[in-house]
């Protein structure tokens, strides 16, 4: 089996931090490492590097390569264009199409963090199993919901399937966009929901053969850039026929329309590191204290507080805060509110303030 990091995202929600000439993935929030270094990592605990591929854009290449020098070069996927991830994602197949017809890959998010690493690589193999036996279908990981998380979307589970192992498989019944409240509460009490981390296992072919299906367009595109790679016309091939693709969501174009498919409930100590109340949830570990990054003073409690400067940040009874100071730009919002970053960025763009993104 394969891995495909998908690393070519923008992250507006981690704002001001992440910026267009230097997004979320090259960062290091949680720790000393960036996020793209901790996938990576995490990827190796369970296959060889040389089953490792990057997908992601010309832009981004030079500083993946310089944060991830031990990937191969000839396993950077390039995108010549941002045309969302169902045309990214149909790149991939048909890279490793191409390079073995019988291609097993996984999508690796840049932005997730996983606490069980051992227990993320017996599911992926797991997982690696149910294709092997069902070779047409598509399988997921399904993360078991620990609280009603209104920020992600779901996956019902249908009827048990079969057992791979000690682990039940389960048909994906249907995906639910992200709930309100009370809907995710009762999402939690049945049982029957599980988050979607987007973790797909599946055969390239086997991608390839839904693009025929559902995105003919972008199949036959796809099929003409297969002929090229590992060419010399291959980068040529693929800036002029790549940003013909419409850009359209690997959900919306397909999984959507699937009506077969299998899911593996897993406990993984998932989180999506999507915006900033996730960083200070992911780091706080289950408590109710500050985390601070450069110098605060003063009184707060529950809040994610970053300095990138010299100044000190300085608090008077606040909490459940988060406050981001960087050399151009100060973000001051309730952790609840997180989400809400995104409509400051796309207020930015609106104004024309370039230098701020």
């Amino acid at each position: 089996m394969y891995v495909v990091i998908l690393a070519g995202g923008g992250g507006t929600r981690l704002w001001p931090v992440s910026r267009t000439h230097n997004p979320k993935q090259f960062q290091p929030f949680l720790g000393k490492h960036t996020l793209l270094e901790k996938t990576y990592s995490r990827m190796r605990k369970g296959f060889r590097n040389d089953q490792i591929f990057v997908s992601t854009n010309t832009r981004q290449r030079k500083i993946i390569a310089r944060q991830l020098p031990k990937i191969l070069r000839s396993h950077f996927i390039i995108e010549s264009d941002k045309r969302d991830t169902a045309p990214a994602l149909g790149l991939a197949a048909a890279w490793l199409a191409k390079l073995d017809p019988e291609a097993i890959f996984v999508t690796a998010n840049v932005d997730h963090y996983i606490e069980k690493d051992d227990a993320f690589h017996q599911a992926l193999k797991l997982a690696e199993r149910v294709v092997r036996k069902h070779p047409n279908t598509v399988t997921l990981l399904g993360i078991t919901p620990t609280y009603p998380e209104t920020g992600y979307g779901y996956i019902k589970m249908g009827k048990p399937a079969f057992t791979i192992g000690k682990q039940e498989v389960f048909h994906v019944d249907r995906f639910v966009e992200k709930p309100d409240f009370k809907t995710a509460q009762k999402y939690l009490k049945s049982a029957k929901y599980l988050w979607n981390p987007a973790l797909f296992v599946w055969r390239a072919q086997t991608l390839l053969n839904l693009f025929e299906k559902h995105l003919p367009k972008h199949h036959a595109i796809l099929m003409r850039i297969q002929k090229a790679i590992g060419t010399p016309a291959q980068d040529r091939v693929i800036k002029s026929e790549f940003p013909k693709m419409e850009a359209i969501s690997i959900d919306y174009g397909i999984m959507e329309k699937l009506q077969h498919m299998y899911v593996l409930p897993v406990d993984l100590g998932w989180a999506d590191v999507g915006h900033w109340r996730t960083v200070r949830d992911v780091l706080q570990k289950g408590r109710r204290v500050n985390v601070v990054r450069g110098t605060h003073i003063g009184t707060a409690e529950n809040s994610l507080i970053y300095g990138y400067t010299k100044r000190i940040i300085a608090t008077a009874g606040v909490q459940d805060l988060i406050i981001i100071d960087t050399k151009d730009a100060l973000l001051v919002c309730p952790a609840d509110r997180a989400q809400d970053v995104k409509k400051i960025v796309d207020e930015l763009k609106l104004k024309k303030l370039k230098h701020l993104l």
